[in-house]
């Protein structure tokens, strides 16, 4: 969270904690655990984010999802059959695999936004400032699609 703050100026670390309180009661297993001792083992750039190499580890994720590709490298994660994905490319993946629930949960999530609230374009444009045009490009899509 203090690395999403130090790109997020915008954000306050309440709101990340909630968001992050939210996530961790509304996802079953989501936490993983006891993967500390594996941290010192493991070689990356940047020995900060070892912890997240080890975690998916032990939870035998596939993929790592993250904006900091450059300190994922396929040399060291394809040893342990992961990859690093970024958010966008996951969630063009996600589409794929089912338009229609995706756009579901895309409404439901814009429909959360009360003070104001937002219409689909608004939403996109706050999609497209977190860096995901390819989502936004396919959702856009779906959407005149849906409208028709």
């Amino acid at each position: 969270m203090r690395n999403v703050l130090k790109n997020r100026p915008d954000l306050k670390m309440f709101q990340l904690e909630t968001v992050r309180d939210l996530m961790d009661k509304s996802i079953r297993d989501c936490l993983v655990q006891e993967f500390e001792g594996l941290i010192p083992s493991l070689a990356l750039s940047d020995p900060d984010d070892r912890h997240i190499l080890a975690a998916a580890i032990v939870s035998e994720a596939h993929v790592i999802v993250t904006f900091n590709l450059k300190d994922f490298p396929n040399s060291v994660l394809t040893k342990y059959n992961i990859e690093a994905k970024h958010p966008d490319d996951f969630i063009v993946d996600i589409i794929d695999l089912n338009p229609l629930k995706v756009m579901t949960a895309l409404e439901t999530a814009r429909k959360r936004f009360k003070n104001p609230p937002k219409t689909f374009e608004e939403y996109m444009e706050i999609l497209v400032k977190q860096e995901l045009p390819k989502s936004v490009a396919i959702f856009r899509e779906l959407h005149s699609e849906e409208s028709k």
